[in-house]
């Protein structure tokens, strides 16, 4: 069977942290590939200069471009409303019937894992992996495949509050989706022409 690889998040910006838990788990377990998948977010969650879904898909398609292990699983943004890991691994699985679905999560979601909807139903259908992050426990009574990967402290909230208040994001984001940002006017920039 295939094994694949799927990190879902709202990728708002993608950045460098999703890009090294992809990388460490593919390797770690050996998988095909990973799949970023987006989650839709409902249009009244948007806040100013926020990226649409299309944009997000663009950034990830950016991010992972140089990466031909990476792909991207628009699935969630094509069916819209509100994403349930369940329904939308349940149609995966019936798509792809011989495919194995290892579903990456950080600490984060590992610590709130008793809430999911469907998680008894779930787990037996996919194969959580968990990537601690900084500040988590990461620890669950449901079976989980804990990957070591170097941890870094980066979010998608504090990458849109250095964008917006003219702060460095080098090393941070992949250059393309900086520059995506940049050109589109997303979360506040706006385009400092070449030069200056």
């Amino acid at each position: 069977m295939k094994k694949v690889g799927l990190l879902g998040g709202t990728f708002n910006p993608p950045h460098i942290g999703h890009l090294m838990m992809a990388n460490e788990v593919l390797h770690a377990l050996d998988l095909d590939e990973v799949r970023f998948m987006p989650n839709a977010i409902p249009p009244h969650k948007f806040a100013p200069h926020d990226a649409s879904d299309v944009e997000r898909l663009e950034m990830v398609r950016r991010a992972i471009s140089p990466y031909p292990y990476f792909s991207v699983e628009s699935y969630e943004v094509d069916k819209g409303g509100v994403s349930y890991s369940y329904k939308t691994l349940s149609a995966m699985c019936i798509r792809e019937p011989n495919v194995k679905f290892y579903f990456i999560i950080g600490g984060d979601m590992i610590d709130s894992l008793h809430t999911w909807y469907c998680i008894d139903e779930l787990v037996k259908l996919v194969q959580f992996v968990g990537v601690k992050r900084p500040g988590t426990e990461a620890t669950t009574e449901y079976p989980i495949l804990m990957v070591e990967a170097p941890q870094i402290d980066l979010s998608s909230t504090l990458l849109r509050e250095r964008l917006a208040t003219g702060g460095t994001v080098t090393f941070l984001l992949p250059e393309a989706v900086e520059t995506f940002i940049r050109e589109e006017g997303l979360y506040g920039t706006r385009t400092v022409p070449s030069g200056d």
